[in-house]
Protein backbone atom coordinates (compact mmCIF):
# COMPACT_ATOMS: atom_id res chain seq x y z
CA UNK A 1 0.00 0.00 0.00
CA UNK A 2 2.75 2.35 0.72
CA UNK A 3 4.33 2.09 -2.87
CA UNK A 4 1.06 2.29 -4.22
CA UNK A 5 0.73 5.84 -2.17
CA UNK A 6 3.99 6.89 -3.28
CA UNK A 7 3.54 5.98 -6.80
CA UNK A 8 0.18 8.19 -6.69
CA UNK A 9 1.48 10.99 -5.14
CA UNK A 10 4.34 10.84 -7.73
CA UNK A 11 2.01 10.83 -10.42
CA UNK A 12 0.11 13.70 -8.57
CA UNK A 13 3.30 15.76 -8.53
CA UNK A 14 4.09 15.28 -12.27
CA UNK A 15 0.65 16.23 -13.24
CA UNK A 16 0.87 19.43 -11.29
CA UNK A 17 4.04 19.99 -12.36
CA UNK A 18 2.86 19.86 -16.14
CA UNK A 19 -0.38 22.56 -14.58
CA UNK A 20 2.63 25.01 -13.59
CA UNK A 21 3.94 25.01 -16.92
CA UNK A 22 1.13 25.55 -18.77
CA UNK A 23 -0.01 28.58 -16.52
CA UNK A 24 3.82 29.89 -16.80
CA UNK A 25 3.26 29.63 -20.63
CA UNK A 26 0.07 31.10 -21.09
CA UNK A 27 1.27 33.63 -19.08
CA UNK A 28 4.36 34.39 -21.16
CA UNK A 29 1.90 34.90 -24.33
CA UNK A 30 -0.20 37.07 -22.72
CA UNK A 31 2.55 39.38 -21.74
CA UNK A 32 4.79 38.92 -24.64
CA UNK A 33 5.19 42.26 -26.55
CA UNK A 34 3.55 42.04 -29.86
CA UNK A 35 4.43 45.07 -32.68
CA UNK A 36 2.30 48.40 -32.88
CA UNK A 37 0.29 48.53 -36.31
CA UNK A 38 -1.26 51.66 -37.33
CA UNK A 39 -4.99 51.37 -38.30
CA UNK A 40 -6.14 51.50 -41.46
CA UNK A 41 -2.44 51.57 -43.36
CA UNK A 42 -1.28 49.11 -46.05
CA UNK A 43 2.15 48.39 -47.14
CA UNK A 44 2.93 47.71 -51.16
CA UNK A 45 6.24 46.75 -52.25
CA UNK A 46 7.18 48.71 -55.43
CA UNK A 47 9.71 47.83 -58.02
CA UNK A 48 11.77 51.44 -59.73
CA UNK A 49 11.81 50.04 -63.67
CA UNK A 50 14.67 52.84 -63.91
CA UNK A 51 16.49 52.81 -61.21
CA UNK A 52 16.23 48.70 -61.10
CA UNK A 53 15.79 49.38 -57.48
CA UNK A 54 12.70 48.36 -55.05
CA UNK A 55 10.93 50.70 -52.50
CA UNK A 56 7.73 50.22 -50.66
CA UNK A 57 5.03 52.84 -49.73
CA UNK A 58 3.03 52.91 -47.08
CA UNK A 59 -0.80 54.26 -47.26
CA UNK A 60 -2.81 55.59 -44.63
CA UNK A 61 -6.60 55.61 -45.43
CA UNK A 62 -8.65 58.37 -44.27
CA UNK A 63 -11.19 57.61 -41.34
CA UNK A 64 -14.03 57.83 -43.91
CA UNK A 65 -12.58 55.90 -46.30
CA UNK A 66 -14.06 52.60 -46.13
CA UNK A 67 -18.07 53.94 -45.64
CA UNK A 68 -17.64 56.49 -48.66
CA UNK A 69 -17.39 56.57 -52.55
CA UNK A 70 -15.27 59.76 -52.87
CA UNK A 71 -12.02 60.28 -54.16
CA UNK A 72 -9.32 62.05 -51.55
CA UNK A 73 -6.76 64.45 -52.15
CA UNK A 74 -3.57 62.43 -51.93
CA UNK A 75 -0.19 63.47 -49.24
CA UNK A 76 3.48 61.87 -50.48
CA UNK A 77 5.49 62.08 -48.37
CA UNK A 78 9.44 61.35 -48.23
CA UNK A 79 12.02 59.88 -45.66
CA UNK A 80 8.66 57.64 -44.56
CA UNK A 81 10.18 55.77 -41.93
CA UNK A 82 10.10 58.88 -39.75
CA UNK A 83 7.63 61.21 -41.61
CA UNK A 84 4.85 58.89 -42.52
CA UNK A 85 3.18 58.26 -39.14
CA UNK A 86 3.54 61.55 -38.20
CA UNK A 87 1.93 63.07 -41.35
CA UNK A 88 -0.86 60.09 -40.84
CA UNK A 89 -1.31 61.78 -37.01
CA UNK A 90 -1.25 65.37 -38.37
CA UNK A 91 -3.75 64.76 -41.25
CA UNK A 92 -6.15 62.76 -39.38
CA UNK A 93 -6.42 65.62 -36.42
CA UNK A 94 -6.43 68.61 -38.89
CA UNK A 95 -10.11 66.29 -40.84
CA UNK A 96 -10.99 65.63 -37.55
CA UNK A 97 -10.48 68.61 -34.71
CA UNK A 98 -9.94 71.46 -37.26
CA UNK A 99 -12.30 71.02 -40.29
CA UNK A 100 -10.08 70.43 -43.05
CA UNK A 101 -10.50 67.67 -45.55
CA UNK A 102 -9.71 64.60 -45.24
CA UNK A 103 -6.62 63.36 -47.52
CA UNK A 104 -5.03 59.50 -48.28
CA UNK A 105 -1.35 59.84 -47.04
CA UNK A 106 1.57 58.09 -48.88
CA UNK A 107 4.44 57.98 -47.59
CA UNK A 108 7.73 57.05 -50.09
CA UNK A 109 10.19 54.46 -48.25
CA UNK A 110 13.92 54.13 -48.92
CA UNK A 111 15.23 51.57 -51.09
CA UNK A 112 15.85 48.22 -49.87
CA UNK A 113 19.06 47.04 -48.52
CA UNK A 114 20.04 50.52 -48.41
CA UNK A 115 20.88 52.69 -45.12
CA UNK A 116 18.37 55.83 -44.78
CA UNK A 117 21.61 57.91 -45.11
CA UNK A 118 22.65 56.39 -48.29
CA UNK A 119 19.23 56.29 -50.20
CA UNK A 120 18.47 59.91 -49.08
CA UNK A 121 21.67 60.88 -49.88
CA UNK A 122 21.65 59.17 -53.60
CA UNK A 123 17.79 59.38 -54.01
CA UNK A 124 17.14 63.00 -52.83
CA UNK A 125 20.31 65.44 -54.40
CA UNK A 126 20.08 67.07 -57.47
CA UNK A 127 23.44 66.54 -57.63
CA UNK A 128 27.20 65.33 -57.64
CA UNK A 129 28.66 67.36 -54.65
CA UNK A 130 32.01 69.37 -54.90
CA UNK A 131 33.76 68.05 -52.21
CA UNK A 132 34.32 64.73 -50.29
CA UNK A 133 31.95 62.30 -48.66
CA UNK A 134 32.05 59.22 -46.88
CA UNK A 135 29.65 56.35 -47.12
CA UNK A 136 28.24 55.21 -44.53
CA UNK A 137 27.75 51.53 -46.24
CA UNK A 138 31.08 49.61 -46.37
CA UNK A 139 32.36 48.46 -49.33
CA UNK A 140 30.19 51.23 -51.32
CA UNK A 141 31.05 54.53 -52.80
CA UNK A 142 29.08 57.48 -51.55
CA UNK A 143 26.11 57.98 -54.16
CA UNK A 144 24.74 61.32 -54.22
CA UNK A 145 22.91 63.66 -57.78
CA UNK A 146 19.70 61.07 -58.46
CA UNK A 147 16.68 63.57 -57.39
CA UNK A 148 15.54 63.74 -60.77
CA UNK A 149 15.48 59.71 -61.94
CA UNK A 150 13.67 59.14 -58.62
CA UNK A 151 11.38 61.85 -58.97
CA UNK A 152 10.44 60.19 -62.72
CA UNK A 153 10.39 57.17 -60.27
CA UNK A 154 7.65 58.68 -58.30
CA UNK A 155 5.38 59.79 -61.60
CA UNK A 156 5.54 56.61 -63.22
CA UNK A 157 5.67 53.83 -60.47
CA UNK A 158 4.00 55.33 -57.80
CA UNK A 159 1.65 57.58 -59.06
CA UNK A 160 0.05 54.42 -61.21
CA UNK A 161 0.02 52.50 -58.23
CA UNK A 162 -1.73 54.69 -55.90
CA UNK A 163 -4.58 55.33 -58.57
CA UNK A 164 -5.34 51.81 -59.79
CA UNK A 165 -5.56 50.62 -56.29
CA UNK A 166 -7.51 53.85 -54.22
CA UNK A 167 -9.87 56.78 -54.57
CA UNK A 168 -7.31 59.09 -55.13
CA UNK A 169 -7.82 62.08 -56.80
CA UNK A 170 -4.69 62.79 -58.71
CA UNK A 171 -5.16 66.08 -59.85
CA UNK A 172 -4.84 67.12 -56.40
CA UNK A 173 -1.30 65.29 -55.38
CA UNK A 174 0.45 66.95 -52.46
CA UNK A 175 4.74 66.71 -51.94
CA UNK A 176 5.82 66.65 -48.44
CA UNK A 177 9.54 66.88 -47.81
CA UNK A 178 12.56 68.24 -45.27
CA UNK A 179 16.04 68.60 -45.51
CA UNK A 180 17.05 66.73 -48.69
CA UNK A 181 13.51 65.66 -48.61
CA UNK A 182 12.53 69.41 -49.99
CA UNK A 183 16.11 69.15 -52.13
CA UNK A 184 13.89 66.54 -54.16
CA UNK A 185 10.95 68.40 -54.01
CA UNK A 186 12.47 71.32 -55.51
CA UNK A 187 14.53 69.38 -58.37
CA UNK A 188 10.80 68.64 -59.30
CA UNK A 189 9.45 71.65 -58.95
CA UNK A 190 12.33 73.19 -61.14
CA UNK A 191 11.62 70.57 -63.82
CA UNK A 192 8.46 69.48 -63.69
CA UNK A 193 6.38 72.01 -61.66
CA UNK A 194 2.91 70.15 -62.33
CA UNK A 195 4.10 66.91 -61.10
CA UNK A 196 2.59 67.78 -57.81
CA UNK A 197 -0.29 70.52 -57.40
CA UNK A 198 1.30 72.00 -53.84
CA UNK A 199 4.86 71.66 -52.41
CA UNK A 200 5.44 71.64 -48.65
CA UNK A 201 9.27 71.97 -48.37
CA UNK A 202 10.72 72.40 -44.67
CA UNK A 203 13.99 73.69 -44.43
CA UNK A 204 15.66 73.13 -47.68
CA UNK A 205 19.50 72.03 -47.70
CA UNK A 206 20.06 74.83 -50.15
CA UNK A 207 23.83 74.94 -49.25
CA UNK A 208 23.95 71.70 -50.30
CA UNK A 209 26.74 71.46 -53.39
CA UNK A 210 27.78 75.22 -52.95
CA UNK A 211 23.78 76.11 -53.46
CA UNK A 212 23.53 74.66 -56.86
CA UNK A 213 19.76 75.09 -56.69
CA UNK A 214 20.10 78.78 -56.71
CA UNK A 215 21.89 78.12 -60.17
CA UNK A 216 18.82 75.64 -61.13
CA UNK A 217 16.59 78.52 -60.23
CA UNK A 218 17.93 80.93 -62.55
CA UNK A 219 18.33 78.49 -65.39
CA UNK A 220 14.61 77.54 -65.36
CA UNK A 221 13.60 80.95 -65.35
CA UNK A 222 15.65 81.91 -68.12
CA UNK A 223 13.56 78.99 -70.36
CA UNK A 224 9.67 79.38 -68.60
CA UNK A 225 7.65 82.04 -68.49
CA UNK A 226 5.09 80.51 -65.71
CA UNK A 227 5.48 77.88 -62.89
CA UNK A 228 2.13 76.66 -61.84
CA UNK A 229 2.68 75.37 -58.89
CA UNK A 230 1.69 75.79 -54.57
CA UNK A 231 4.35 75.94 -52.79
CA UNK A 232 4.56 76.49 -48.74
CA UNK A 233 8.19 77.29 -47.45
CA UNK A 234 8.99 76.62 -43.65
CA UNK A 235 12.03 76.66 -41.38
CA UNK A 236 12.98 76.98 -37.79
CA UNK A 237 13.87 80.41 -36.21
CA UNK A 238 16.98 78.81 -34.96
CA UNK A 239 18.19 77.88 -38.63
CA UNK A 240 20.59 80.63 -38.34
CA UNK A 241 24.50 80.89 -38.38
CA UNK A 242 25.70 82.75 -35.72
CA UNK A 243 26.74 85.98 -35.52
CA UNK A 244 30.93 85.36 -35.41
CA UNK A 245 30.83 83.11 -38.17
CA UNK A 246 30.64 84.21 -41.94
CA UNK A 247 27.98 82.79 -43.90
CA UNK A 248 28.69 80.57 -46.81
CA UNK A 249 27.03 77.81 -48.99
CA UNK A 250 28.73 74.91 -47.10
CA UNK A 251 26.83 72.73 -44.29
CA UNK A 252 29.08 74.51 -41.45
CA UNK A 253 28.55 78.06 -42.44
CA UNK A 254 25.02 78.09 -44.40
CA UNK A 255 22.42 80.61 -42.07
CA UNK A 256 19.40 78.62 -43.76
CA UNK A 257 17.06 81.15 -42.82
CA UNK A 258 18.36 83.31 -45.10
CA UNK A 259 18.94 81.10 -47.59
CA UNK A 260 15.61 80.11 -48.02
CA UNK A 261 14.27 83.69 -47.91
CA UNK A 262 16.84 84.71 -50.98
CA UNK A 263 15.42 81.67 -52.65
CA UNK A 264 11.95 82.22 -52.27
CA UNK A 265 12.42 85.86 -53.24
CA UNK A 266 13.94 85.07 -56.36
CA UNK A 267 10.99 82.67 -57.38
CA UNK A 268 8.97 86.32 -56.39
CA UNK A 269 11.10 88.11 -58.88
CA UNK A 270 9.56 86.33 -62.06
CA UNK A 271 5.61 87.03 -61.29
CA UNK A 272 4.71 83.61 -62.55
CA UNK A 273 1.22 84.14 -62.73
CA UNK A 274 0.27 80.51 -61.95
CA UNK A 275 2.71 80.21 -59.04
CA UNK A 276 1.51 81.17 -55.43
CA UNK A 277 4.38 81.01 -53.07
CA UNK A 278 4.39 81.09 -49.07
CA UNK A 279 7.30 81.42 -46.68
CA UNK A 280 7.04 80.54 -42.75
CA UNK A 281 9.95 81.07 -39.99
CA UNK A 282 8.89 79.36 -37.06
CA UNK A 283 10.48 80.88 -33.89
CA UNK A 284 12.30 78.93 -30.91
CA UNK A 285 12.15 76.18 -33.57
CA UNK A 286 14.76 74.00 -35.49
CA UNK A 287 16.03 71.62 -38.02
CA UNK A 288 14.83 68.90 -35.83
CA UNK A 289 11.71 69.98 -34.31
CA UNK A 290 10.22 72.31 -37.34
CA UNK A 291 9.31 69.47 -39.17
CA UNK A 292 5.41 68.74 -37.98
CA UNK A 293 4.84 72.57 -37.77
CA UNK A 294 5.70 72.39 -41.39
CA UNK A 295 3.34 69.94 -42.39
CA UNK A 296 0.65 71.34 -40.33
CA UNK A 297 0.56 74.99 -41.74
CA UNK A 298 1.41 73.61 -45.27
CA UNK A 299 -1.87 71.21 -45.35
CA UNK A 300 -3.80 73.92 -43.83
CA UNK A 301 -2.66 76.31 -47.05
CA UNK A 302 -3.86 74.03 -49.27
CA UNK A 303 -6.39 71.45 -47.57
CA UNK A 304 -10.11 72.94 -47.90
CA UNK A 305 -12.56 73.42 -45.05
CA UNK A 306 -15.24 71.17 -44.59
CA UNK A 307 -18.78 72.84 -44.38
Amino acid sequence: MAGEDAGGGGATVTVIRKLLLACCFVSSLASAATPYVLDDTEVRDVHANTLNRDYQVFVALPDSYRSSSRHYPVVFVVDANYAFPVARGIAQRLAKHAGLEEAIVVGLSYAKGDSPVYSRRRDYTPSMPRGQYVSDMPGRSAAFGEAQAYGRFIAADVFPLIAANYRADMSRKIFVGHSYGSLLGLQVLLSEPATFDHYILGSPSLWFDQGVMFDREQAYAKGHKDMPASVFFGIGGRETLPANRKRSRTEENADMVADLCDFDAALKTHRYPNLKSRLEVFADEDHASVFPLVLTHGLRAYLKKVK
